[in-house]
């Protein structure tokens, strides 16, 4: 997912599927009943969307997604960070999935790529302009957000969260709380950048287990690192534990600061 700001002036003539999907009213000049009769249909669509991401991903074993700002320029450290991390995990046999934007995502192909891994890029329709970036060589298009965050919990077997914006914390949340709910299992989640994310933990643990709205064990759902090789330990090792979207209940890990 990106965290490319909606600028008005960027915005096409249409809406888009979400658009169209969530509206609460008819649009202008049409019937206030419009909606009963064009959303029933809008599930085919959907069904469709899910359909093909089915076949063509259904073949991806083992693959990490990876998430960040899609504002990261190619000088910023953090993208060096994730072309690096994205190459050991290439060069181990990891395929790569991405959003297929740019920033993080890019990186993160392109990583893959200069590992010879397999890079995937997961795009989304957007009511501004978004491009695939040139590191993409197995390419999806989706129009409806949670069908591709679907694909992204289905066929990887963890998450590596780079620093980035409301999209990305988005992606880290929705997979805790599944996670947390026994959703998914096994599933390591490790955020890279301890500046960047450690003073997020310090308020989950100081506000939230503080303030009894989570529980101390659920800071050891997700692992907190600056070093590539380390997202690869952690992710080899859930992988010989068995990790998947399926397997053991979580419970092993840390908020490693």
């Amino acid at each position: 997912m990106t965290d490319t700001p909606l600028k008005h002036r960027d915005r096409p003539s249409g809406l888009t599927a979400d658009e169209q999907l969530l509206a609460h009213a008819a649009p202008p000049g049409e019937r206030p009943d419009a909606l009963r009769k064009t959303d029933p249909w809008r599930v085919l669509r959907i069904t469709a969307e899910f359909v093909e991401g089915f076949e063509k991903l259904g073949d991806v074993q083992n693959a990490v997604a990876i998430f960040g700002s899609a504002r990261t320029l190619p000088d910023d450290p953090y993208y060096q960070l994730a072309v690096d991390t994205a190459r050991l995990l290439a060069e181990a046999g990891y395929p790569i999935i991405t959003g297929g934007g740019p920033g993080i995502m890019e990186a993160a192909n392109r990583g893959a790529v200069e590992g010879e891994g397999v890079s995937i890029g997961c795009n989304i329709e957007l009511p501004h302009e978004q491009g695939t970036n040139p590191y993409v060589r197995r390419s999806m298009f989706f129009r409806f957000f949670f069908v591709r965050k679907t694909m992204f919990v289905k066929y990887s077997m963890g998450f590596v969260v780079f620093p980035g914006g409301y999209g990305t914390l988005d992606e880290l949340f929705e997979a805790l709380t599944l996670i947390q709910t026994g959703k998914v299992m096994g599933f390591p989640v490790v955020l890279v950048g301890s500046a960047f994310w450690g003073r997020m933990v310090d308020w989950m643990r100081e506000t939230l287990v503080a303030s009894n709205k989570i529980d101390a064990s659920d800071l050891h759902l997700f692992h907190v690192t600056d070093d590539p090789r380390e997202v690869l330990r952690i992710i080899e090792e859930a992988r010989a534990n068995g990790a998947s979207n399926v397997g053991a209940r979580p419970g092993s890990g840390g908020a490693d600061r």
